[in-house]
């Protein structure tokens, strides 16, 4: 991605690019909805600084290298004086001022408001849930706690009504989850479900339309552009195992304890 600016990927601690004040992403690509606001962004060509922070080193909350009063989420969008949060609100920014190809999302209303009918069960039903293997599969060990295993199996119990419901309310027999072609809600639950597969698991084992799902998808991402977005929850494992992870910050030990504790 060819931009103006010579610092493409600019450091987090600058916070103003010496050369443009164009479009900024506020990212860690080990969250599910900032890789799916990165790769929207690349597989588009909308030029933006790449702002990496790290979550497991708390720098989200900290104001030198996110400058806003907002959540102390990510991902954050930057345009000039405009800050926005939440994924799926900096999709829809990006697809509307970008223009970018109708199918990510199409004007016609009743498949946009599907799209919307997705993205609203996604929340609920997708979003707390597939993230699970995560947190007691790597950070749990990692700050020597165990997730009891009546909680994993609840949550293998929910993962899997998940991806019935995914194949048989939404997909059916459709090439994407809302159309024929790929739209805001296919990159969103792609981005979960690789949150479980790029842990090792086989989501896709016994659901032939699921997999073909993901094959298409990718597909049109491009393998590249993939691996290049996956790449940091695909090496979590093995630097959990090496101890090759940042030492954490006591706030961000606390909230891990919390969430890990939430875990229903």
């Amino acid at each position: 991605m060819e931009t103006p600016c010579s610092y493409k990927y600019c450091c987090p601690l600058t916070l103003a690019c010496p050369t443009t004040m164009g479009l900024e992403l506020y990212l860690d690509l080990l969250s599910q909805p900032c890789r799916a606001v990165y790769i929207f962004a690349k597989k588009n060509g909308i030029p933006f600084e790449l702002r990496a922070l790290n979550l497991l080193k708390g720098e989200n909350r900290n104001k030198d290298f996110l400058p806003t009063d907002g959540l102390q989420r990510l991902p954050v969008l930057k345009d000039g004086d405009f800050f926005l949060g939440e994924s799926v609100a900096i999709l829809i920014y990006l697809s509307i001022k970008y223009q970018t190809a109708a199918h990510w999302y199409p004007p016609d209303l009743q498949t946009r408001v599907r799209i919307h009918e997705y993205l609203g069960w996604h929340a609920d039903h997708i979003r707390g849930t597939f993230g699970v293997s995560l947190w007691a599969q790597v950070l749990a060990p990692y700050i020597g706690i165990q997730v009891p295993e009546e909680k994993m199996k609840r949550n293998r119990t929910a993962v899997d009504c998940a991806l019935q419901h995914l194949e048989d309310k939404f997909l059916r027999d459709k090439a994407f989850l809302i159309s024929q072609q790929v739209t805001l809600a296919d990159l969103m639950a792609l981005e979960e479900l690789m949150q479980i597969v790029a842990l090792g698991q086989d989501l896709f084992a016994g659901r032939p339309r699921l997999a073909a799902w993901h094959q298409r998808v990718e597909a049109f991402l491009g393998a590249d552009l993939c691996q290049e977005a996956h790449s940091a929850i695909s090496n979590i494992q093995e630097q959990a195992t090496n101890k090759k992870l940042p030492d954490l910050p006591s706030e961000v030990y606390s909230y891990m304890l919390f969430r890990i504790s939430s875990i229903p």
